[in-house]
């Protein structure tokens, strides 16, 4: 019987990423989706999953609520739960395993991650996926690329900018995390919308690459500023027009649906 996986994300961006990468690497999956918890449950009254991949801050219902009715039903009380989260700090991880989490995986992670999360969920239950013909080896850019792209060769288009209505000039700082990096990129920032920011990073033996996921931090020294904004990295250009520079142009495209952020987010260039 073939490997039953449900991805629950309201970001439609991480979601085609994950079915993807599962998709390659385990031959003959089955991968179900959900933009949040009521439309999850809904498909796991069709379907048996075998294991589930789940946002924690949705819209609707969290993943939280959706893992608590989850565990309730009878038949849902031993699936394996992948709480999949932009925070990866103890006290948040603690609670989730307390309400019935398998586990974790910390936004922005890697296709190894990913694979090694879903194959220790799946040898739990037995269900131990055969290797898939993929190329562990392939680096996470251009699985990104396959992803946006379809795995088709298109035409370049011009690349869209936030309207400057929307966007604001400013000087701020923000963290960008990436998979695999114990600390953040330090990012100065320089232009701020609701749909990406541009800034400036110092030039490093591991500069990030196109496509790669990344979770923003913006910090403000005057109050609350928006956090765990998920992103990909849009485009990188040498600040200067010199080969020696030491500084990189970075531009993040958001990828959030989560209306709690896109308020958050709003606020904050209503303040600037």
């Amino acid at each position: 019987m073939a490997i039953r996986i449900l991805v629950v994300d309201d970001a439609s961006f991480i979601r085609d990423m994950v079915k993807k990468q599962l998709r390659e690497r385990i031959p003959g999956v089955e991968v179900f989706e959900a933009v949040d918890g009521n439309r999850a449950l809904a498909a796991m009254k069709n379907q048996t999953m075998d294991l589930i991949l789940s946002d924690w801050e949705m819209p609707n219902m969290s993943g939280e609520e959706l893992l608590r009715t989850v565990r309730q039903q009878a038949e849902g009380g031993d699936v394996p739960f992948v709480m999949v989260t932009s925070r990866g700090d103890r006290n948040h991880v603690v609670a989730a395993v307390e309400a019935g989490a398998s586990d974790y995986l910390v936004k922005p992670f890697t296709p190894e991650e990913l694979l090694r999360k879903v194959t220790k969920q799946l040898a739990r239950v037995g269900k131990v996926p055969k290797a898939g013909a993929h190329s562990a080896a392939q680096g996470v850019a251009a699985h990104s690329v396959n992803v946006l792209t379809g795995g088709a060769a298109r035409s370049p288009k011009p690349e869209s900018r936030p309207s400057s209505s929307s966007t604001k000039k400013l000087k701020g700082r923000a963290q960008l995390r990436l998979g695999n990096r114990g600390e953040g990129l330090r990012c100065v920032l320089r232009e701020l919308s609701p749909d990406a920011l541009t800034g400036l990073i110092q030039r490093t033996d591991a500069l990030p690459r196109l496509f790669d996921a990344v979770v923003v931090d913006i910090e403000s020294d005057e109050g609350e500023a928006p956090s765990q904004l998920n992103g990909y990295i849009h485009s990188l250009q040498a600040a200067e027009a010199n080969p020696d520079t030491q500084v990189v142009r970075v531009t993040v495209r958001f990828v959030d649906q989560d209306e709690e952020k896109q308020s958050a987010l709003k606020r904050y260039l209503e303040r600037l």
